[in-house]
């Protein structure tokens, strides 16, 4: 069954010619005042659409837009009055204050828009936005993914859902936001709590995951609550937008450019939260634990070399670590040889599972990424040519 959008919200999904000929320009407005907020990359080579969007950011943006397969960034002048003069078109055709709407924008690095034909095609937007299908939302973001990724939830004593669609399959390494994220709700709840919310599950969600190290100079997370279905209580609306976002997080993960394996991440009784996380990113994010995990290897002595190279962290001692591939121990207490072919067998499946207590305190972690296949070579080998 396709999944729509929220009470309150329309859009319009088309092909403009920014690269091919899927789908690339993507529109979603409030039909009425609506409550949003939204995080956006840390990066130094930020682009026009984050500059805008983070300008934009005052609690009661009614809409946004996308441009998928160019992300007009280090263009200079010219990439941002290209940027200013797309969301300033949408906005006069669709009779909205420019100041209202996101900007999003994902795919190639250092091409100008093709301003020529975004303006025919946004020429030929209609005035009134009629679709509410937002599995053609999420397709129309996507740029290297070979799926759309939506996820919806029920707010818990109301009729008001949550749903929300993401792109990312590379150059994904969160830092405050992540790739293209978008959720729409039609609770009604302030652009304050909203923010809040937001921030809180964001943190544990989306900037959790990470396919190749790399953060993206177009992150941009966003969510508007158009209020249609009424007021919500704040606990059962976290718990709904928590469940959406991190289907969208494991989405992102399984998705990664070439990935045939989902890796999960669990570090527990450690110091504090910042320590069982960067530990656990340490692993993921290890190349040597990626193959691995690809080639269905238990070699945790990788996992061992990620935890100690975290070497800040003076209270981690290897002496009271404990590692495990699923439920399986393997240091301190190792396996023998019928185990080993038993865990090689489960690093098979298209799920892995890493769990480490560092016994250093009672705080833990989660993260997911990805294994690192010659599939993510090609790809980004052959990226522009």
């Amino acid at each position: 069954m396709t999944i729509s959008l929220p009470q309150g919200f329309s859009s319009c999904v088309t092909n403009v010619g920014v690269k091919d000929t899927t789908d690339d320009l993507t529109v979603v407005l409030a039909d009425a005042n609506a409550t949003s907020a939204g995080v956006f990359t840390q990066s130094r080579f930020a682009g026009p659409s984050v500059e805008i969007s983070r300008a934009h950011n005052t609690g009661n943006v009614r809409g946004v837009v996308v441009i998928s397969k160019n992300a007009n960034v280090a263009n200079g002048p010219q990439g941002l009055a290209d940027a200013q003069e797309v969301i300033t078109s949408v906005a006069q055709k669709l009779q909205v204050s420019p100041e209202q709407f996101f900007l999003a924008s994902t795919g190639v690095i250092g091409r100008l828009y093709p301003m020529d034909k975004i303006r025919t095609g946004i020429s030929a937007l209609p005035e009134q936005l009629d679709s509410h299908d937002a599995e053609k939302v999420a397709q129309g973001i996507m740029t290297t993914d070979t799926v759309h990724k939506i996820a919806e939830a029920t707010i818990t004593g109301s009729a008001a859902r949550v749903v929300g669609v993401a792109k990312g399959v590379g150059m994904i390494e969160p830092n405050m936001a992540t790739l293209i994220a978008m959720v729409f709700t039609d609770a009604k709840i302030s652009a304050e709590d909203l923010d809040r919310c937001f921030r809180n599950v964001i943190n544990r969600t989306l900037n959790c995951v990470s396919v190749d190290t790399d953060t993206s100079t177009s992150d941009t997370a966003i969510i508007i609550a158009s209020g249609k279905a009424g007021a919500v209580e704040l606990v059962a609306f976290e718990d709904a937008l928590d469940a959406v976002l991190l289907s969208l997080t494991k989405q992102v993960a399984r998705d990664g450019e070439g990935a045939e394996t989902l890796i999960e991440v669990c570090v527990d009784a450690a110091r504090d939260y910042a320590q069982a996380k960067t530990v656990a990113k340490s692993i993921v994010n290890s190349p040597l634990v990626k193959t691995a995990i690809h080639g269905a290897d238990p070699n945790w002595g990788r996992v061992a070399m990620a935890i100690g190279k975290c070497h800040d962290y003076n209270d981690i001692n290897q002496d009271n670590v404990v590692i495990r591939f699923g439920t399986q121990e393997v240091y301190p207490h190792q396996v023998d040889d019928s185990g080993l072919q038993a865990l090689s067998a489960y690093m098979k499946g298209d799920e892995v599972r890493i769990h480490v207590s560092l016994n250093t305190g009672t705080h833990s972690a989660t993260v997911w990424g990805c294994d690192l296949t010659d599939g993510y070579v090609r790809i980004n080998a052959d990226y522009t040519t």
